[in-house]
């Protein structure tokens, strides 16, 4: 029984922790597509992935929202 408490009270802080970076993720995608020196289909997609890595994580799916805000990272070249 411990063991069944401990790994929820686990599951449930890695998700807040997630939840957490999904905004600090945004904002560092807002922050360099101003400066970013893409064609217009990358930034088509970057915009994409942008708003899809939002409705994820409005819908509390943190994981998949990380996902989609990583590619959008990934094409701009941000950490």
């Amino acid at each position: 029984m411990k063991r069944t408490v401990l790994f929820a009270a686990l599951a449930l802080a890695s998700s807040v922790a997630f939840a957490g970076s999904c905004p600090k993720q945004m904002k560092a995608i807002d922050a360099a597509l101003p400066n970013a020196m893409l064609s217009a289909s990358q930034m088509s997609e970057v915009k994409k992935l942008r708003a899809e890595g939002e409705q994820l994580h409005k819908a509390g799916k943190h994981s998949e929202s990380l996902v989609a805000l990583n590619k959008a990272k990934g094409i701009l070249k941000i950490k």
